[in-house]
């Protein structure tokens, strides 16, 4: 399976969750998109792109659980939270609970956003060791109250790479009338994801970690009823040039000129794992994992942060050490 990566041969790469990695044949498909375009730019990004990307969103969606006319390719996954962020109107007595847990660059977003406009970012402080789901969701939601506007939560945290209990969490939001926006960076080709069955009220995801696809192929997506408050980081020509008939499509993914080419490969990616059995291949990383988990805490004789089962834990295991 190595051979089919492009990765150095001498070494042992283990952090596929950052950047993730880009397999020979779906490079090479990247390649002969970026030809095409080269071939005739104006025929390419003024014309033939927009049945292009619905084509690549319409797989997408197949993939992650959704129509693809409700979600949009973006670079990555801060850019999605970023525009989520400024299109919602949060201000004074609001209050956004998430985790201590989250990833550094989008806490660091809602605090700047939190002191302009004077909501309250709530940090619910993880106990550790986890134990259950349930018993996470319960202590998270000692922490919600009449001031909770939005819940802000990773299906698979970045830090420490456990696994949330996203679904629930975005039941018992939705039966007290609070939004719900999943981070699930990490999620796609790694664990199970069905957005329809989850219900959140928007979901960001990124392609090119555990799915493969070329750096800087992410998505957003937003429940139906809530896309037309959802407005872009950057305004371009929208419907004067998109044919697509959603202002959510057409404001959101053309903005200004781009190599659309990553987004484009994305089919090939999901095609990849299909045809080389990639739920064997997530099986077999998945019990590495846990077995080297086990093998170093036997080793070091701290206690673990969580379960070590599929309810937790992925491909991704962080070890507590101790420094004493």
């Amino acid at each position: 399976m190595k051979d089919l990566y492009l990765l150095n041969p001498e070494i042992t790469f283990l952090n596929h969750g950052s950047f993730g990695a880009c397999p020979k044949p779906v490079f090479e498909e990247y390649q002969r998109w970026q030809r095409k375009l080269e071939q005739q730019p104006v025929e390419f990004m003024a014309r033939d792109i927009y049945d292009y990307l619905k084509e690549a969103r319409d797989s997408l969606g197949k993939f992650v659980g959704c129509s693809g006319d409700d979600l949009v390719y973006v670079t990555n996954p801060t850019t999605a939270v970023n525009t989520i962020i400024r299109s919602l109107d949060f201000g004074p007595g609001d209050e956004i609970l998430t985790t201590d847990q989250e990833y550094g660059a989008l806490i660091r977003t809602w605090n700047q956003y939190a002191d302009k406009r004077g909501f309250k970012l709530v940090e619910h402080v993880t106990q550790f060791p986890m134990t259950t789901h349930e018993d996470f969701v319960n202590k998270f939601w000692s922490d919600v109250n009449e001031k909770t506007k939005v819940i802000f939560i990773s299906q698979i945290t970045s830090a420490t790479g456990v696994i949330l209990p996203a679904e629930e969490i975005c039941r018992r939001a939705k039966a007290e009338g609070i939004m719900t926006i999943i981070d699930g960076a990490h999620v796609p080709a790694h664990i199970p994801l069905n957005i329809s069955e989850m219900d959140p009220d928007v979901y960001v995801g990124a392609c090119h970690k555990w799915l493969s696809a070329p750096k800087g192929s992410s998505f957003m997506y937003v429940k139906n009823s809530l896309q037309e408050d959802v407005n872009p980081l950057i305004i371009s020509w929208g419907s004067e040039v998109d044919p697509s008939p959603s202002p959510f499509i057409y404001e959101n993914q053309y903005q200004g000129t781009w190599d659309p080419s990553a987004f484009l490969t994305v089919p090939s990616a999901i095609q990849f794992q299909i045809d080389n059995d990639w739920e064997s291949v997530k099986k077999r990383c998945r019990n590495l994992t846990q077995e080297t988990r086990d093998r170093v805490y036997d080793i070091i004789k701290t206690e673990p942060i969580c379960p070590n089962n599929d309810e937790w834990l992925g491909q991704m295991s962080s070890i507590i050490i101790n420094l004493e």
